[in-house]
């Protein structure tokens, strides 16, 4: 059962920044910490009862993955993260296919489109597509650039600027009618709103546990099997584990606490999404009164139920940011980019101008943010907005770049 967060106390700075990452559920918790302590075994060591009850933890967390996207346990590779399956897909996929083109989008994850990068400079053409100022997949633009020699079609389930929400089923029907196949990034989407693999036509899709309430260092890979299945090359080599595909040694603990946070999903996804997407809209009604000229970017039909970006005019971001750091902890965009002042190529792909994408805030809610968190964060970004735009001429946010 959830935690109970009604009238729970403001603890400051409240926590919106969970598309980055999530805290770790405290029944997560508790099934790791067994395989911290006492049960150490290694989940290969197959001749003693250590490494046995290791594997049995490591295969009941396979199968928790596997339902809750409708796939076969054997159809799961436990990796470090996200960023490893994307490349294990990517990389490993094109090593074994005789095609040698791969098809993404504009706002993909830094980790597709750097991969993508290394792939062109190994001979593979990359063609990045167009998205429209809602932040969807041009399909127009996808039935085009699929050619014979397409080998890979590889989406962001939904974005993590803008949570903007993909129409996968149409996508794997135009990859498949040209026989390439479809790769999908579903690091934030996983638990946060339905996916069943099979029905939606994905052939490898990447997942990471800290975006779910789980550990970090840990994620999976689902790669289609049956026949006929996904081949892949792997990007490791050396023990054999993981049917060849990673090898190294499990991270037991990490596994076992993917394991639960899927499982905890499959269980509360529905009502947990339908809280937060009040939450989102109190939110978003909060900052529209109050704050001329809100802009919003992405979709809101088809969107994140926790996810919410906006452009504010006339102020500038990073200051926001600093006035906001000691009571709300939000971002501008992706963590992996925080580090670069570079406008989000997100925003830049929906069309914002410099000057809104460098306005920018993304509010990422979570299974522990709670009603009150949102009203103080509200009236702190809409105080902070009042003074800062105070500091500036009104001519400069009197919206000519919107």
């Amino acid at each position: 059962m959830a935690a109970d967060m009604t009238n729970a106390p403001v603890q400051v700075p409240v926590y919106l920044d969970n598309h980055a990452t999530t805290r770790l559920d405290p029944r997560v918790l508790e099934a790791m910490m067994p395989y911290l302590t006492t049960e150490y075994g290694n989940a290969s060591s197959s001749t003693h009862i250590y490494g046995m009850r290791a594997k049995e933890a490591v295969e009941r967390a396979r199968s928790q993955v596997a339902a809750l996207i409708g796939a076969s346990p054997k159809e799961i590779i436990f990796t470090s993260g996200a960023t490893e399956s994307i490349n294990t897909a990517l990389k490993g996929a094109l090593a074994c296919s005789s095609r040698k083109r791969v098809v993404t989008t504009a706002i993909e994850h830094k980790a597709v489109l750097d991969c993508c990068h290394f792939l062109q400079g190994r001979g593979i053409e990359v063609e990045v597509l167009p998205v429209t100022p809602e932040g969807f997949v041009d399909l127009a633009a996808l039935q085009a650039a699929l050619q014979e020699e397409t080998a890979l079609v590889s989406i962001i389930h939904a974005n993590n600027e803008i949570g903007t929400i993909q129409p996968l089923e149409e996508i794997a029907r135009l990859a498949k009618a040209h026989g390439a196949l479809l790769h999908v990034d579903a690091a934030q989407s996983l638990g946060k709103i339905p996916i069943q693999v099979r029905s939606l036509g994905i052939d490898l899709m990447s997942m990471s546990a800290h975006k779910l309430y789980g550990p970090k260092g840990v994620g999976a890979l689902y790669v289609r099997g049956g026949l006929p299945g996904v081949k892949l090359e792997p990007l490791l080599h050396g023990g054999g584990q993981e049917r060849g595909l990673r090898a190294g040694t499990l991270n037991v603990a990490g596994i076992v606490g993917l394991g639960a946070a899927c499982e905890i999903a499959r269980a509360e996804m529905t009502t947990e999404a339908e809280r937060l997407r009040q939450l989102r809209d109190l939110l978003l009604a909060r900052l529209q009164e109050s704050i001329e000229g809100l802009v919003i970017n992405g979709s809101l039909t088809s969107r994140l139920p926790n996810n919410l970006n906006v452009s504010i005019p006339g102020v500038e971001g990073e200051a926001l940011l600093m006035s906001l750091r000691n009571e709300v902890a939000v971002s501008s965009g992706s963590a992996c980019a925080s580090q670069t002042r570079e406008v989000s190529h997100v925003l830049k792909a929906i069309g914002r101008s410099p000057a809104l994408a460098h306005s920018s805030l993304r509010f990422g809610l979570g299974r522990f943010t709670t009603l009150e968190e949102i009203e103080f964060a509200a009236a702190c970004v809409i105080d902070r907005v009042k003074k800062l735009r105070s500091l500036s001429p009104r001519s400069s946010f009197y919206f000519e770049d919107t």
